[in-house]
């Protein structure tokens, strides 16, 4: 029986990609381990296209629905322009329901500045809470948006804001009552406040702009994970400082409570960016003029060194990305 969460890096090849065998030749990414995107020529623009349910969120289901595939696009550095959002709804939905789910969606569309161009909504006993499944769309001059595999030796690793703000919202949003005694009424509020935190369309753009060798939109898996699909698809390795990683105390406290891994939770709102040395300093600076924290936690090695991190005083070695930590706090086996 497989685990809940995504499929892990092995399967997702053998069960899925290694089924496809139809190309196109009007397409330019296909689906690989790490990539956020697919890369669609239309002449002298591309279309960039990416897909992803919303599955283990109740309150906010319909803002993170928008933003999860808004910051995909963001993470090849263009856009968003359009979304889709297929809503299954489980059986006793009410009208009031389907109207707050829709009305986070359209109004964190706006806010984000993509159109809801369709989709398709149902109640259905196939599920037994929301699931949005969305597909959002960017346009960008042909050959210009941002890939991985262009990551080099040397390459500093940065990431935008701090780690887990997703998760730890989630969390304080569905285990409220559970977390009275952990968090403080003010820690609450802020850890309620991630949720305004999670889109990185903003530092997606100005991060394109400056010039990246990648970039990653921290979903699950977290940190550890997003930086290890990374190196698999430039075929290198990384050092990380995980004492460099900057976390808020509200997810500290939320992970040690339910004894999970913060480095290891959903994350978006946070961008890893693979950064050109020489480009270091232009990214700190065009990211503060958008008022987008960034902080530089790791190197690009080469792929003998392999994908190491350093916790304290010691290295050890990042394995591939499991279960999100998040699912074991929703499905009690914490």
């Amino acid at each position: 029986m497989l685990k809940t969460g995504k499929l892990d890096s092995d399967l997702l090849k053998s069960l899925v990609f290694e089924k496809i065998k139809y190309r196109n030749e009007d397409v330019k990414v296909r689906p690989g381990i790490g990539e956020d995107c697919a890369v669609v020529s239309y002449g002298d623009y591309d279309c960039i296209m990416s897909t992803d349910p919303i599955t283990a969120a109740a309150s906010e289901v319909g803002r993170l629905a928008i933003h999860i595939t808004c910051n995909d696009i963001a993470s090849n550095g263009v856009q968003p322009l359009g979304i889709l959002l297929a809503v299954m709804l489980p059986e006793g939905t009410t009208e009031e329901d389907v109207a707050e789910i829709m009305s986070q969606a359209a109004d964190t569309a706006t806010e984000v500045g993509v159109e809801i161009i369709g989709g398709h909504t149902e109640i259905t006993p196939a599920v037994n809470q929301p699931v949005i499944v969305s597909t959002a769309i960017g346009k960008a001059l042909a050959d210009t948006s941002q890939t991985g595999d262009s990551l080099a030796e040397g390459d500093v690793i940065m990431i935008t804001k701090s780690v887990g703000l997703e998760g730890t919202g989630i969390i304080a949003g569905d285990y409220a009552e559970e977390l009275e005694g952990v968090l403080s009424r003010e820690e609450m509020d802020n850890a309620l406040s991630f949720f305004d935190k999670v889109s990185v369309v903003k530092e997606g753009v100005c991060a394109g702009k400056v010039g990246t060798h990648g970039m990653h939109d921290i979903t699950e898996g977290g940190i550890l994970g997003a930086v290890w699909e990374m190196c698999q698809i430039a075929g290198v390795g990384a050092e990380i400082d995980c004492d460099a990683i900057p976390m808020e105390k509200e997810t500290d406290k939320v992970c040690r409570h339910f004894g999970i891994d913060p480095l290891r939770l959903i994350s978006s709102g946070s961008m890893v960016i693979m950064v050109p040395e020489g480009k270091v300093e232009a990214m700190k600076s065009a990211m503060s003029e958008i008022n987008v924290d960034i902080s530089p936690i790791g190197i690009i090695r080469n792929r003998d060194f392999g994908i190491m991190m350093k916790v304290g005083g010691n290295i050890r070695t990042v394995q591939p990305p499991d279960t999100d930590e998040l699912y074991k706090v929703i499905c009690k086996e914490h």
